[in-house]
């Protein structure tokens, strides 16, 4: 669900899902999350970005009772559960970037044993299991162990063991990392139904595409601290109107952003190892700016025209180029 579509869910009366006010966490004399302040509203799905050590899973640990903050306040549905968030875990489903689920047990004794944990009597937990593996596209291997599971089986099973207890906020950790294609597109169409039906979700990932897909507002953390957080709608309008192009050069060489910037002073130049980004409010003629490079024995191997998205808004705002999320989510990916 989209930015102005949530009255249909939720009116202005009604508390946040989640909020957040001056949270922080310190782990000795090192700050993860520095006192930041945001509220997740009911029926949307809130995406949080930004790269590995952002402090975006320090944050979803807080929120959701296994990390002890250092310092703020976190409410549910406007009651403040700070001094014991685990008393507002029937309020939750989690789903972390690694499964948490037993490999020996089948599908469906997977999911059981996670009603069982929330008091599921047994005759509901079961009829609530074959639902979910139905609804999950899982009944043909229900009765398969888990550890026999594809990659995007096994993530399709960890999403439906977190909302097995129909919890009203689902938190995701990197819910798409290291799976295939198909499987990824099915997750991401599953997401959208749940929130269509109410569940409010909390995502991180770093596939910026995914969230500007899926979300109707986003938070970008870098250091520990928002630097950004508006609607998708309005985080596009940051790029509205400008052009962009990126260039492969054959080495990394540090001085062509200055140069460029001197001899073209609409073109505004981010280098991230052998990648620039230029961006400009009129459209970048190639011809003269290779020739320029090439003139300087700047040799480029790959240039092409960049579509304008949430990615130049979150290269914009945090001064981290795409290209380092992409090593990162190929690294998470190799690693799943």
């Amino acid at each position: 669900m989209r930015a102005g579509q949530q009255e249909a869910v939720t009116s202005l009366g009604d508390p946040p899902a989640i909020e957040v006010e001056g949270l922080a966490k310190r782990f000795g004399d090192v700050t993860a999350v520095d006192g930041i302040s945001f509220a997740v509203r009911q029926g949307e799905i809130f995406g949080f970005l930004g790269p590995n050590g952002a402090g975006k899973t320090t944050t979803i640990n807080m929120l959701t009772g296994l990390a002890r903050p250092s310092g703020g306040t976190i409410r549910y549905f406007g009651r403040d559960h700070t001094s014991s968030v685990k008393s507002a875990q029937h309020l939750m489903g989690v789903v972390p970037d690694e499964s948490n689920l037993y490999p020996e047990l089948d599908g469906f004794e997977n999911l059981c044993f996670c009603g069982a944990l929330y008091g599921m009597p047994r005759p509901e937990r079961e009829a609530r299991a074959r639902d979910l593996l139905e609804t999950f596209g899982l009944a043909a291997v229900g009765s398969r162990r888990f550890g026999q599971y594809s990659k995007g089986m096994k993530r399709k099973l960890t999403i439906a063991a977190g909302i097995m207890h129909r919890p009203p906020v689902l938190f995701l950790d990197e819910p798409t990392t290291g799976i295939d294609v198909a499987s990824a597109r099915q997750i991401r169409q599953l997401l959208a139904g749940l929130n269509a039906a109410g569940t409010t979700i909390f995502l991180t990932t770093h596939y910026i595409e995914e969230a500007e897909r899926l979300c109707d507002r986003i938070g970008f953390i870098v250091s520990g601290r928002i630097v950004a957080l508006d609607t998708v709608d309005s985080l596009l309008q940051e790029v509205k109107g400008q052009h962009a192009v990126e260039l492969l050069l054959s080495e990394e060489r540090t001085a062509a952003c200055a140069e460029i910037s001197e001899a073209f002073p609409d073109l505004r130049c981010q280098a991230t190892g052998s990648r620039l980004r230029l961006m400009s409010p009129k459209p970048v003629s190639l011809f003269p700016l290779l020739r320029f490079l090439d003139e300087r024995d700047v040799r480029v191997f790959e240039a092409r025209v960049v579509r304008q998205s949430l990615e130049e808004v979150f290269v914009r705002v945090t001064g981290i180029g795409v290209d380092e999320m992409r090593k990162e989510r190929e690294k998470q990916g190799a690693a799943a």
